[in-house]
């Protein structure tokens, strides 16, 4: 059999279990540390960091369950088994409720205990899986920085509205990061612990988008050979984002309008009411107010959407942004791709400022994330950009007569100072905001002269 690697701790004071433990896990490939009081252990345990640990119910110095609330209080995520003897199974059970994940009674089988440690790392593994996912989505989905005011308008208008419980419509161009503002409004919310669920409604048939949003009932229609349920009833206690919401057709207007006004609704094909508390966020690129007019979306349906509108402004009216989402873009995608870029040349910033970006944010993304594919580290050339922005004429001078370069240390001057006013002069927290190293962004408060 192949070492299975992982480290575990057997604490108990009888040494006939101690070397019967030992033995059946060194058998299976486990390193195995031993103590004999739990005092011991506490300390193997802040030393080591084993992967799992058995802990008997009495031992000198110490008990176990004292020492499983200690490693709990220390925040350890360690699996722990209890080892029991006659007359502490009611113990036993009392220290699963504070944490312990299962327990063995003297005498035990080795095939048990090879059963129970297998399961034990098994659903550690499946905890710390899930953790670097959710990890995963979260960076992916992050707030994307800037320092204009526009963009800290923005920010100011989110986080009040995500202390409150009132549908947001988010009004902006592709691209300008409407998920993007969904999700960080649900996760500076009270609903932050519970699920957040996107619908893209363009697209998707009505039949579809209506089985998705409200799901159905078996024998609905040709194909439905069971229950499912919608994503408004997954989202319980949690936020529902509806992206392009005017694109929907009449008859799920109708329905949304009803959910919206009374919280609750059918599934499709059914009868029973089922009442949820949801949050939602919708989204649209289209001008609804034009749409009212000509009546591809109903008037009561917009009022009832449009309690918080929040408008995103399109990258163009924001460039002194472009610098700071650059340099964060360049650290993401740099990571990903495992290259080391830190920087952005003058002259391939000014091709970068020059554009208009029809694709906002997105497009902006993708242009940094092509140039880190084929670049060079340490730092972004205009070589490394696509033909559509290096084409793009530029002018040595900006409209208010400043010079090009001069124009971009005031940006940088701008985006710094926004940065650590932000902070309150921390310049390792504002380094971490603007995605710089913390030594980089001390060399430019110097150079740049910003007090």
């Amino acid at each position: 059999m192949e070492p299975a690697g992982e480290t575990i701790l057997v604490a108990d004071d009888d040494v006939f279990i101690q070397e019967a433990l030992m033995d059946r896990l060194q058998s299976l490939g486990y390193h195995v540390l031993q103590a004999m009081d739990g005092i011991q252990a506490v300390e193997m345990i802040e030393r080591h960091d084993p992967h799992m640990a058995f802990l008997d119910i009495e031992m000198p110095g110490m008990k176990g369950i004292d020492v499983l609330r200690e490693i709990r209080r220390r925040e350890k995520d360690l699996p722990v088994i209890m080892i029991t003897a006659y007359g502490t199974i009611d113990l036993a059970v009392k220290a699963m409720k504070d944490g312990a994940c299962d327990f063995i009674s003297k005498p035990f089988k080795g095939s048990h205990v090879s059963l129970i440690v297998q399961k034990a790392l098994e659903q550690q593994r499946l905890r710390r899986e899930v953790q670097i996912l959710a990890e995963e989505v979260d960076k992916r989905y992050h707030l994307v920085p800037g320092a204009s005011r526009k963009f800290e308008s923005l920010l100011g208008a989110a986080k009040k509205v995500a202390a409150s419980n009132s549908t947001v419509l988010l009004l902006g161009e592709s691209g300008t990061g409407k998920e993007l503002f969904a999700r960080a409004i649900h996760n500076w919310s009270e609903r932050k612990d519970r699920p957040f669920v996107a619908i893209n409604c363009v697209g998707l048939s009505k039949e579809l988008l209506e089985s998705e949003l409200f799901g159905y009932e078996r024998g609905a229609f040709t194909g439905a050979q069971q229950r499912k349920r919608g994503k408004l009833e997954l989202a319980q206690s949690g936020t529902v984002f509806l992206d392009e919401i005017g694109d929907i057709s009449q008859e799920i207007q109708t329905k949304l309008l009803r959910f919206l006004q009374e919280r609750e609704f059918e599934r499709v094909g059914g009868t029973e009411v089922i009442r949820v508390d949801v949050r939602i966020i919708a989204a649209t690129n289209r001008d609804l107010e034009k749409a009212v007019q000509t009546g591809q979306v109903r008037a009561d349906l917009y009022y009832r959407l449009n309690v918080v509108p929040i408008a995103l402004p399109p990258l163009r009216e924001r460039k002194e942004d472009i610098p700071v989402l650059v340099r964060y873009f360049i650290q993401r995608f740099g990571q990903e791709s495992k290259k080391n870029f830190t920087d952005v040349s003058g002259a391939a910033l000014e091709k970068l400022l020059a554009n208009d970006w029809p694709g906002n944010v997105r497009e902006l993304a993708n242009v940094v994330e092509r140039a880190v594919v084929l670049g060079q580290p340490p730092t972004i050339h205009v070589d490394d950009l696509p033909e559509t922005v290096v084409s793009v004429k530029t002018d040595s001078r900006t409209p208010d007569g400043m010079p090009y370069y001069e124009m971009i240390d005031d940006f940088r001057r701008q985006v710094i100072t926004a940065a650590l006013t932000r902070t309150q002069g921390n310049q390792a927290a504002a380094a971490k905001i603007l995605g710089l190293q913390r030594t980089y962004l001390s060399r430019l408060v110097k150079s740049l002269g910003v007090r």
